[in-house]
């Protein structure tokens, strides 16, 4: 654990491989990153993780600003943090330059005038930088700025920011905010027992909702407001809250991400140790994204590539704070899942039929319960019900034992990981009983029991008292938030299990590719056809048999070369889309018709005003399933990765998967399988199935390429990628590269 060690990465700055081959080093802020501690783009492989505990539970706190003067905001604030400091044990320093003491505690004039070591520094002032650069001297270890008017404000309010960010590295200290507030010192109740949800939001009001879970019995063990995130951002409060044992989930509201690979660094931390990350993280429309950005000054990042990168790292992502509240508190208390089965238990077959479709489309399993277990269940529930999944008792028995026997039953079963019972309103005495038998049918199983509570009125007994009064129990009020919440669950287990960091594997030096392909590059220009496919050769990505000719009579001996029968195509850095301009000409299959279409090309491009290098003479491919590889850079990540279907389709359908390098071939499989035309891949209508794997080899070399290459290469499009069938391999027919 690192104490007041800066732990963010300063992308922009970090050193890359450079053509003497040095050996990169890595530029982490306030951390000098050893070369074995960076990929080969430079960035990072390993987050340092910040030792908070003495920003949560410091020792002693500095007050700059204090005051005890009745109706003046810094009073209100003081007096809060005098009672969080005696709650948490710490000793509070009033500083002031013309006060002797604030409430009945003598003051010192500045923060140059403490004597003692202090843990944390809350500024209570308006302008914060000259105060950070008087801490500078002390020895503090963290500030919390409250002040507002910095990056939410406009390019003004930017730079401001950016001079207190830069004095904070000066200092060495590490400061929450500006633009923040109290959230981080609220009363934490504790009387509650069990795993701890913790919380990381930007915006504090949005996460009153979740803070106030505690009035429902869970527990929250931590809040971080971050603000503007001048200096701690969100990542940091991840990999902090993901290694303390008493947290068993992080809730997040998040409007912008300061660094891509500090995110990804964090929540891979999270992954690693099985703690569950669920975030609201707004951007996902242009308005939201501005709305955001005016907010707290933040790039909210592509969208598709933030959630694409999310799911990468196991960020389970939510869009209202109600599923926040649900899915948090769910994957928090619950324990892993002895089975993925979910059982449906109805008092009404039209609920469970209900609630049964919207399960199945969300993707949930439901399996038939055996014949055997539904003759079981028989006993107590009359014939005529079916008992298959859902499960309808028709009535829940009230006055005997007959109830808890059915609970029970349904809970043995070895294919049964989580039991749901919707109840869509309350009929005391059935429901009350209903409830106090799921109540103690959770008590006594290790297997999920969820329970929806329909009633709008949400004061009656059974659910005030019994449902919220058990810990083992997970209680909603919808269907969705109830479905999506077990399918996060379900998910993030299956996850854990299989996760491996893909920073463990990424790759830390040059391949011999490399040298060969940065000879080609053409920095701030577009390469030919030709040039592209020079690129992905050096890469071992299959491209045609071809020749660039520059006559009539050469593109004659190509197609001998080659073999008939040939596509010609004309080549040059200009050209982005040839087809619309009449410059591709496909099954040749005789000298003559070479030499018309190298006369009838050449003539276009000079009509055209179009500068070529050549023209193409391809070997003609068979046919395959068209699909599309590339490479773009986000402003967060860096280079992103791109598979989709390909050809003219691409830009129809939009039908496209993303990831974010490095990412081993589990990954680049889930990208296919997120594919909605990926039945395509596994043959339809009599065509045979696609070389898969030949076509998840082109997505991992295109990888190495975008990682090796991101000091070079701004856009990469392989269009089409000709996937054969399967064992046949895959070709690269066309690429567009463009320089940096």
């Amino acid at each position: 654990m690192l104490g007041s060690t800066h732990g963010t990465f300063t992308t922009d700055l970090r050193a890359r491989v450079v053509a003497c081959g040095e050996e990169p080093t890595g530029v982490v802020h306030g951390f000098t990153a050893a070369p074995g501690d960076q990929d080969v783009s430079g960035r990072p492989l390993h987050a340092p993780v910040l030792d908070l505990d003495r920003f949560f539970r410091p020792g002693s706190v500095a007050v700059v600003g204090a005051s005890d003067t009745e109706g003046r905001p810094n009073t209100g604030i003081t007096r809060q943090l005098l009672a969080w400091a005696e709650r948490v044990g710490a000793r509070l320093v009033p500083v002031h330059p013309t006060r002797t003491s604030v409430f009945g505690i003598d003051c010192v004039p500045s923060v140059g005038a403490l004597t003692e070591p202090v843990d944390l520094a809350v500024l209570l002032v308006a302008d914060p930088l000259p105060v950070i650069e008087e801490l500078a001297d002390t020895k503090v270890r963290f500030a919390v700025a409250f002040a507002s008017g910095f990056a939410e404000t406009g390019e003004a309010g930017a730079a401001a920011q950016e001079r207190l960010a830069a004095a904070v590295r000066r200092s060495g200290l590490r400061l929450l905010g500006p633009n923040t507030n109290l959230n981080a010192f609220e009363r934490f109740r504790e009387d509650l027992e069990g795993p701890a949800v913790a919380l990381i939001t930007q915006s504090g009001h949005q996460g009153r909702p979740v803070f106030t879970l505690q009035e429902l019995g869970v527990r929250l063990s931590h809040w971080a407001p971050t603000g503007n995130e001048a200096d701690l951002e969100t990542s940091d409060f991840i990999s902090y809250f993901a290694g303390l044992p008493e947290v068993g989930a992080i809730a997040c509201y998040v409007e912008g991400l300061k660094d891509g690979r500090s995110f990804l660094l964090a929540a891979d931390r999270a992954a690693r140790q099985g703690v569950p990350v669920v975030a609201v993280k707004v951007g996902r429309t242009e308005t939201g994204a501005r709305t955001a950005a005016s907010h707290t000054g933040k790039l909210t990042g592509a969208d598709q590539v933030v959630d694409a990168a999310m799911r990468q790292y196991g960020v389970i992502r939510v869009d209202g704070l109600d599923q926040l509240q649900d899915t948090a508190t769910l994957l928090a208390r619950a324990r892993r899942p002895q089975a993925d089965g979910v059982v449906v238990y109805s008092i009404s077959g039209g609920t469970g039929a209900h609630f049964a479709d919207l399960a199945t489309a969300a993707g949930l399993e439901l399996p038939t319960l055996p014949q055997a277990k539904q003759d079981e269940l028989h006993q107590w529930i009359p014939e005529y019900l079916s008992v298959s999944n859902p499960v309808d008792n028709g009535g829940h028995p009230v006055g005997d034992w007959r109830g808890r026997k059915i609970i029970d039953a349904i809970l043995a079963d070895p294919s049964v990981g989580v039991l749901i019972c919707p109840i869509t309103g309350p009929f005391p005495p059935m429901s009350d009983k209903l409830a106090q038998d799921l109540a103690d049918a959770a008590e006594a199983t290790d297997k999920l029991v969820c329970v929806v509570w329909g009633s709008p009125v949400g004061t009656e007994e059974a659910y005030r008292t019994t449902l919220l009064g058990s810990s083992r129990l997970a209680t909603f009020r919808t269907f969705g938030n109830c479905i999506g919440a077990v399918k996060a669950y379900l998910d993030h287990h299956r996850f854990t299990i299989g996760y491996r960091s893909p920073f463990d594997e990424a790759p830390r030096t040059p391949s011999p590719s490399f040298r060969k392909a940065q000879a080609l590059m053409r920095p701030g220009r577009r390469l030919s056809e030709h040039a592209a496919k020079q690129l992905l050769r050096a890469y071992g990505i299959r491209v045609p048999r071809e020749q660039l000719v520059t006559s009539a009579a050469a593109a004659v001996r190509a197609a001998g070369l080659v073999g008939y029968p040939v596509v010609m195509k004309a080549s040059g850095a200009q050209l982005a889309h040839k087809t619309e301009l009449g410059l591709v000409k496909v099954g040749l299959t005789s000298a003559s018709q070479v030499r018309d279409a190298y006369r009838e090309l050449t003539d276009i491009a000079r009509y055209e005003s179009i500068d070529l290098d050549g023209i193409l003479v391809c070997q003609m491919v068979g046919r395959g399933v068209e699909m599309v590889v590339g490479v773009t850079r986000d402003e967060l990540f860096g280079p992103t990765v791109t598979v989709g279907l390909g050809g003219v389709l691409v830009e129809v359908l939009n039908d496209t998967a993303v990831r974010v390098p490095p990412f081993g071939e589990r990954e680049a499989r889930s990208m296919l399988a997120e594919l909605r035309g990926r039945a395509l891949l596994e043959g339809v209508r009599g065509a045979p199935p696609a070389d898969v794997d030949a076509l998840v080899e082109v997505v991992l070399r295109v990888q190495r390429m975008a990682l090796e290459l991101d000091g070079d290469l701004a856009e990469l499009d392989i269009n089409p990628l000709m996937v054969l069938p399967r064992g046949q391999g895959a070709v690269a027919l066309d690429a567009l590269a463009v320089c940096r």
